[in-house]
């Protein structure tokens, strides 16, 4: 468990450093991990909002790609921001029989929506298949199963019903629940549940967490740690980060990914 693991994250700019391609470089990186990049979009964002939002080219995705698995051989693959259904499905075609963390984002922290209705579709078809893990929120666990999650019954079912679309694991995240306390739901492909609850915290600097914690999570299993233990360690990363976040910006602020 002390090899550097080769950790790719497939994702947005977030101009405001605290989500997408900056935030997973800052996790893989704190967990001892070589990141690369293949970038999809920039996003003009901050704490507030996202303002903008520009696709990349196919080419210029298809070029990273090809760039990366030519040379460096990643060991995991982690998914984020693929804001349309032709970027989706170009990169399934290089993820076919590798390690794949897909973190299927939807919508911001801010609340906006960050992809198009068709993409919902493509992550399904091409992305869930091929995913060693699947980590959505409530809410996007609510549009990839079609069950309306209302207690941690609901949440479990939501997951077992993505599983039946072909990934190994999913880990339902229950943050943007309402309840005292988070319950993260982890289904593994036996069927086995593992529920990882936590106090949740009083704080508006939750910026990126979806992103940090997928990204941790890809990193310890590339250092060699099993499904459960690389989940529950990325968690206590991420809540702690939550505690000691900076506070910067008017908004939703970014998590403190290293060590102060």
């Amino acid at each position: 468990m002390n090899k550097i693991p080769k950790i790719l994250s497939i994702a947005g700019s977030d101009s405001g450093g605290g989500a997408g391609i900056q935030a997973d470089i800052k996790a893989i990186s704190f967990h001892r991990g070589y990141a690369m990049t293949v970038l999809t979009a920039v996003t003009a964002q901050n704490t507030l909002g996202v303002q903008e939002i520009f696709p990349l080219p196919k080419e210029i995705i298809k070029k990273q790609l090809e760039s990366v698995m030519d040379d460096l051989a990643p060991d995991v693959i982690k998914t984020g921001m693929l804001a349309d259904h032709e970027t989706i499905e170009l990169i399934s075609e290089f993820i076919e029989n590798k390690k794949i963390v897909v973190d299927p984002v939807m919508v911001a922290t801010s609340g906006d929506r960050l992809i198009e209705s068709s993409a919902v579709e493509a992550i399904m078809n091409f992305l869930i298949p091929n995913a060693y893990l699947v980590t959505p929120n409530i809410y996007e666990a609510e549009i990839l199963s079609n069950i309306k999650i209302i207690d941690l019954k609901t949440q479990i079912d939501a997951g077992k019903k993505i599983l039946e679309h072909g990934a190994e694991n999913v880990l339902i995240k229950g943050g943007h629940s309402n309840s005292e306390f988070i319950h993260d739901c982890l289904i593994q492909k036996d069927l086995k549940e593992t529920v990882f609850k936590s106090k949740r915290l009083d704080s508006k600097n939750t910026h990126g967490t979806g992103c940090s914690l997928a990204s941790s999570i890809a990193t310890l299993l590339g250092r060699g740690f099993d499904i459960e233990v690389a989940t529950s360690s990325s968690i206590e990363y991420v809540q702690k980060g939550i505690k000691k976040a900076p506070n910067f910006g008017q908004g939703n602020g970014p998590i403190l990914h290293f060590d102060d």
